[in-house]
């Protein structure tokens, strides 16, 4: 999995669809997608298979964004798993920038995180290399 992009769009009709064929007439696949709205902004949470064409879409595009590399991590799915994932990270004080459910298998949710210092999760985490998985 590549770089994790947050991007700013404005909040209406049309905008996420504007977004994904941008990236389509490029070539670029999503790979995964989240967005979320509130008031007059929405970030969409994107993975690609193409992360420097991808910077030049949203450049080109003027839409503001961040990227951080991909932290995968399972979860267990039961009532506070994901709590206990967040509050290591908060408790080390790593802020997330974006979080993406990218798989299930029994118990287990694998979601990828994009986080402001990659190397503190990972020592919050317990995990070894900057894509892993830690439960």
């Amino acid at each position: 999995m590549g770089r994790q992009f947050v991007i700013q769009l404005e909040n209406r009709p049309g905008e996420l669809a504007h977004l994904a064929r941008a990236l389509a007439a490029r070539g670029i696949d999503l790979q995964h997608v989240s967005c979320v709205g509130a008031g007059p902004l929405a970030c969409a949470f994107i993975s690609t298979s193409d992360d420097e064409t991808t910077r030049e879409v949203l450049a080109g595009l003027g839409h503001e964004f961040i990227e951080g590399a991909t932290i995968l991590v399972n979860v267990e799915d039961r009532p506070g798993g994901l709590a206990d994932v967040l509050e290591r990270l908060g408790n080390a004080d790593v802020n997330i920038m974006g979080t993406l459910v990218v798989g299930r298998g029994p118990g287990i949710v694998e979601m990828a995180f994009a986080v402001d210092d990659e190397p503190r999760a990972l020592r919050a985490l317990g995990i070894t290399t900057l894509v892993g998985v830690s439960g």
